[in-house]
């Protein structure tokens, strides 16, 4: 029955070539535009790291002076290196790392490649096992050389093959800011999005080309990028193990909803001590995000893709609207034929049916087409000069649901024709004739 009433689309749809076009174009204009912002959205606010989001913890300290201060407010959004290298001395979670971002110049050594600066990481030796951060050769370091402030290095795939021509570099030497390190690693392709363990840098950027000890970059006094806040005085050295300024994100793994308790505690208690010992000088206001509820509470997504995501849905629906009206049209218009099908014995059930199926049949045709419009689409937000831009792809799941979504919203846009088309009266039809 449902390759007869295919059929009778067909047919339909060869009748009233020009309104099935218009029908055909209303979807897929309506489908282009929202599958373009809907899967932009979908990129931007992902889970980066979905097999772990739940057991990764952001922490966060609240160690300024009174200047300012309003109770029950956010704490810092960083902490200090004097608390983050205590927490990590004391290892309270299953894995931890402190992190911040830096600049480093590389001196390739060969023929042909000049020197040129490149994004760093400085972290600790936790940081690749936490992060599930893929290698194509080699290994991180370990917490040995983080405590021997060793020169080891891992580097990007792209640095590997702009540096040493691809192949496993690992072993061989790479200078950097003047001094020799040796690569201990090599990352494959790797991009978690948003780039969730550093909100302070660009959140959709590419990763960090050099990872280096932090322990080694202090003793090196690399450069460093991102935001810093400090109070009181500093003495000249804002980086310096003592000084009031918080600039190092600090993550900690904890694979229980009981340890995240327990290590929310042990911040609580932590904090406590510090203010007895005259450091902290607030009341204790800790927080203990995972990546999602982190995510959540950077509200990642940029406000200008919210704002397109709701203009492409009421796109879809304004073109909805018009192909209920052109649909009406064209059901009550072949009136006479629905009578005549009615007097044979059609029951209101197989005319609706009738109906719906043609109006599926205007979705995939929409469908097809609006693909074509949503990949245009993404094209266009892939010329943007914004980070993300790139990002801006069409996998299978948006693939599939382009048509899904086609399909729903025509046979959803054809229930009311539908309806008025099954309650058209054979006998008033046939005397009219």
């Amino acid at each position: 029955m449902f390759a007869y009433y295919c059929n009778l689309a067909l047919r339909s749809f060869r009748r009233d070539k020009a309104l099935t076009v218009l029908m055909v174009l209303a979807i897929a204009l309506g489908i282009g535009a929202c599958m373009t912002t809907l899967t932009t959205f979908y990129v931007l606010s992902g889970d980066p790291i979905p097999t772990k989001s739940s057991n990764l913890y952001y922490v966060q300290l609240d160690p300024a002076e009174m200047n300012d201060y309003t109770p029950d407010e956010e704490p810092s959004q960083q902490v200090t290196r004097y608390d983050a290298e205590a927490l990590l001395r004391e290892k309270r979670g299953d894995r931890q790392a402190l992190m911040t971002g830096g600049g480093v110049s590389v001196s390739p050594g060969r023929e042909g490649v000049v020197p040129f600066v490149a994004d760093a990481r400085y972290t600790s030796a936790d940081f690749f096992p936490m992060f599930e951060v893929p290698l194509l050769y080699g290994q991180g370091w370990s917490a040995k050389e983080d405590e021997a402030h060793a020169r080891v290095a891992v580097i990007s795939r792209s640095l590997n093959d702009k540096v040493f021509g691809g192949g496993d570099s690992t072993g061989k030497q790479l200078r950097i800011d003047q001094t020799d390190f040796t690569v201990v690693g090599v990352v494959d392709e790797w991009r978690p999005t948003p780039r969730f363990y550093d909100m302070n840098s660009d959140r959709y950027g590419a990763l960090e080309d050099v990872f280096l000890p932090f322990t080694t970059s202090r003793d090196l006094e690399m450069g460093r990028n991102g935001s810093m806040d400090c109070w009181g005085d500093s003495d000249g050295d804002a980086t310096g193990p003592n000084a009031p300024c918080v600039w190092i994100q600090y993550w900690v793994e904890l694979d229980s909803p009981a340890e995240a308790a327990a290590y929310k505690d042990y911040l609580v208690n932590y904090s406590d001590q510090q203010r007895a010992a005259g450091r902290y000088k607030r009341p204790t206001n800790v927080r203990l995000r995972n990546v999602m509820e982190w995510l959540e509470f950077n509200r990642v997504v940029p406000t200008d893709v919210v704002m397109q995501l709701w203009l492409g849905i009421g796109f879809l629906l304004v073109c909805l609207v018009n192909t209920v009206g052109l649909l009406l049209a064209k059901f009550l218009r072949r009136g006479s034929e629905i009578g005549v099908r009615r007097a044979l014995g059609a029951s209101r059930r197989a005319i609706f049916t009738q109906c719906l199926v043609e109006a599926g049949a205007v979705g995939l045709a929409g469908g097809i087409l609006g693909l074509g419009l949503s990949l245009l689409g993404l094209w266009a937000v892939r010329q943007q000069p914004s980070s993300y831009a790139q990002l801006a792809h069409l996998d299978l799941g948006m693939l599939l649901l382009t048509f899904a979504l086609s399909i729903v919203a025509s046979v959803l846009a054809g229930l009311l024709p539908a309806w008025r088309a099954m309650q058209v009266t054979p006998a008033i039809q046939l005397k009219s004739q």
